[in-house]
């Protein structure tokens, strides 16, 4: 609420599963979309690996009913894990000749029919209530949910499918290693990538490119305070698992005239349309509020963002 108030334009939530969290999003997207009239609601992301798509899909369906049709659902193979193959423990497995990145990008697929409202179920000849004819599709159905799901890509490649297969693109804070550049300058090619798969598919609607950021404006001391150390951060490479490199993105943190200079070399925000910030929900409502602010006032004006 405090977003919207401030005139974001949304407010997405990150999905983890055992860990100390709400790691079960539809509620939470539902009773925003209740108290709320106005900015997106979203996720970044949902790991694919985890879900059922059929009850995935009666739950999406009802949480953009409430919100009246405000739902960008970020979905992806997911992040590294709080436990060791914790997909496992919800049940899913991979079929034979599988890795974890192709299940989750086989049970996407699944989810994005199911949300296309066709029709599938044969019908019981004596039901509890009375049917419509033909065959029965998912309920709720929300129209227009299947053309608002994004895909967290961490390589050029998955970039490329989602575009294939019509979602929009999220790329985070950090990609899989694919040059030794910074990672402005690698996701501005996996965002080049995406929209000449995009076009090449030959979808007629325009797509959506979000990147993430983590930017905080110092503008007091409770800033100095809690990201003062941040100034001149640089990108770091680390690894996921035993062999993914990846660059994981720096922190902004400076004065507004330093970060507006600063964000406006960022090559990935300038080719992107949409741009998510790194809240750390850590330090309470009042705080993120204030970085919100912040940003809204002292930064995005002079950037063009607003």
């Amino acid at each position: 609420m405090a977003a919207e108030e401030l005139g974001a334009d949304g407010a997405y939530f990150r999905v983890h599963h055992f860990a100390q969290q709400l790691s079960s999003p539809f509620p939470l997207l539902a009773a925003i979309g209740a108290r709320t009239s106005r900015i997106e609601i979203g996720t970044a992301v949902i790991d694919m690996r985890y879900e059922n798509p059929h009850y995935m899909a009666e739950d999406a369906g009802a949480a953009d009913l409430i919100a009246g049709g405000r739902l960008q659902l970020g979905i992806s193979r997911g992040s590294p894990e709080q436990v060791i193959d914790g997909y496992r423990q919800f049940g899913h497995v991979p079929r034979e000749g599988e890795d974890d990145g192709a299940m989750a990008r086989r049970t996407a697929e699944t989810f994005l029919e199911l949300l296309a409202g066709r029709g599938f179920a044969e019908p019981n000849p004596r039901p509890m209530f009375p049917n419509p004819p033909g065959l029965l599709r998912l309920e709720p159905y929300s129209p227009g949910l299947r053309e608002r799901i994004w895909w967290g890509a961490g390589a050029n490649a998955t970039a490329a499918w989602a575009a294939q297969v019509g979602m929009h693109l999220m790329t985070s804070t950090l990609k899989f290693d694919e040059g030794g550049q910074p990672l402005h300058v690698q996701q501005a090619e996996q965002i080049e990538a995406f929209r000449a798969a995009w076009r090449d598919a030959g979808h007629t609607r325009e797509p959506r490119v979000s990147v993430s950021r983590s930017i905080f404006p110092i503008v007091d001391d409770r800033d100095r305070l809690y990201f003062g150390h941040s100034r001149g951060e640089s990108d770091q490479i680390g690894y996921l698992d035993e062999t993914t490199r990846a660059v994981f993105g720096r922190t902004y943190a400076a004065e507004p005239d330093a970060l507006v200079e600063q964000l406006a070399a960022d090559t990935a925000i300038a080719a992107a349309d949409t741009l998510l910030l790194t809240i750390p929900n850590q330090l309470g409502v009042d705080y993120n509020a204030h970085v919100l602010e912040s940003i809204l006032r002292h930064v995005a004006p002079a950037l063009g963002w607003r």
